[in-house]
């Protein structure tokens, strides 16, 4: 049985591949105002800006993130486990071994964790890293449908030779983020990668109905566990959430910080300003509590007056009222009755525990970049500077290799050094390494 998607007409327009190449040579070189990346989709020549001006390589496999027995525990706590047969019945129709495309469906960071379909495909992919477990992201592999899709939150069609990576030109795919139903955060990716038929319009309709048809088998399931489970009992003011189970607060690369909550029956997302942000942080950091003074030091810096804090205290218990209650900060010392997690401290955390790799994917860019605040400017380059030391004293070559790529260890030059002392003689990366630590050293 042939996939209902299958179809001659493609609806992307007809700009010839040779004139794709060629733009994407220009592209390579540094010539971004040449004429011919104008006759390229924005969509894809927006793409491949942000891949060059990232320094994606043109070639070469992603990373691999998630192996064996972890790769296999992460995909049974995944969300997107639960709905994989309705993703196979509604992409896969009949036999799912010769259907001509491949289904992967990946997390919100782009890795892929399930690659199903035609076997005679999947072993012609795979070795271009189209694996499960490997990182498809913008940041890894540059355009792609998957890694595209994440990076707009939209769905995305990319057709042969406007992928990013010269590997992934043969192949043509569709991609459509898939949502929580009720917080609308990114739990994940479908893809199905194929020849010029899996870019048609039609893909991309089925593709974006299976997303939202996953979407609402999530909020039917997940409404359905709420109406079995017992009704705690609580003597909770009226109007107060039920407790929370986890708080996190997202500060890495992000200039406004995103607190995630979630409890027994809900699940709540905000963002912060970014005063707020930088006290909630202080907070987290300083489990102990801080006086209004110290506090207040750490946030506005030395000299200004605990009554400059006050108001702003104010402001952000009315916001954690409205969203997160169990965290509205207790007074004399400021702290959180309950503990908030911080993406900054898992990535600590993960480098404390050796999961070097790990912790360099789960690394978004420095804390709370924007802010001035003395407390977030000592916590933000404590993070630098403890990802650079693992770096450099304990990360394998290919770890090293993905850290001197991500813009703290692009000008390192002392973490380029040691990434070509590690590499075999005979590598075709130490030419780029040298020319690198050349231009470092002679700027």
């Amino acid at each position: 049985m042939s996939a209902p998607w299958q179809v001659s007409r493609e609806s992307l327009p007809p700009t010839s591949r040779l004139l794709i190449e060629r733009a994407h040579e220009e592209l390579l070189a540094g010539n971004l105002d040449d004429r011919r990346l104008q006759e390229v989709r924005p969509l894809v020549r927006e793409s491949w800006e942000r891949s060059w001006r990232g320094r994606v390589g043109p070639e070469g496999a992603p990373p691999l993130e998630l192996v064996s027995d972890e790769l296999e525990a992460y995909r049974l706590a995944h969300p997107l486990a639960s709905v994989m047969e309705m993703i196979r019945a509604l992409l896969l129709p009949g036999e799912a071994e010769d259907t001509g495309v491949i289904i992967a469906v990946g997390d919100q960071a782009g890795r892929l964790l399930w690659i199903e379909g035609d076997d005679q495909l999947r072993s012609l992919t795979d070795g271009m890293g189209f694996v499960a477990g490997a990182n498809w992201s913008e940041d890894a592999v540059g355009t792609s449908a998957p890694g595209t899709a994440l990076a707009l939150g939209q769905s995305v069609q990319i057709r042969g030779a406007e992928h990013y990576n010269r590997l992934v030109h043969p192949w043509s795919c569709t991609a459509a983020p898939v949502r929580d139903p009720e917080t609308q955060r990114v739990l994940g990716v479908i893809d199905i990668t194929g020849g010029p038929e899996v870019v048609s319009l039609q893909a991309r309709l089925l593709v974006d109905a299976t997303a939202r048809a996953v979407e609402s088998e999530l909020m039917v399931a997940r409404l359905r566990k709420r109406s079995e489970e017992p009704k705690p009992r609580s003597t909770a003011a009226k109007g107060r959430t039920p407790g929370t189970a986890r708080a996190t607060l997202h500060v890495l690369g992000r200039d406004r910080a995103r607190l995630e909550t979630e409890s027994a029956h809900d699940e709540s997302m905000i963002e912060l300003s970014a005063r707020h942000a930088a006290i909630l942080l202080m907070l987290a950091v300083h489990r102990q509590g801080l006086s209004a003074e110290r506090l207040c030091e750490l946030v506005y810096g030395p000299g200004v007056s605990p009554d400059t804090l006050r108001p702003e205290m104010v402001r952000l218990r009315k916001v954690l009222e409205r969203t997160a209650p169990d965290l509205v900060p207790e007074s004399r010392p400021y702290r959180l009755p309950v503990a908030l997690d911080t993406d900054a401290q898992d990535v600590l955390s993960l480098l404390d525990r050796g999961a070097h790799r790990v912790a360099l994917t789960a690394y978004r860019g420095p804390v709370l970049p924007e802010s001035t605040s003395p407390g977030v400017e000592e916590f933000r380059e404590s993070v630098r500077a403890a990802l650079r030391e693992a770096m450099l004293s304990e990360a394998s070559l290919d770890v090293l290799l993905s850290y001197a790529e991500i813009p703290e260890g692009q000008g390192d030059a002392e973490a380029l050094r040691l990434a070509l002392e590690m590499l075999p003689a005979r590598s075709p990366k130490r030419a780029g390494l040298v020319t690198r630590i050349e231009r470092l050293e002679g700027a």
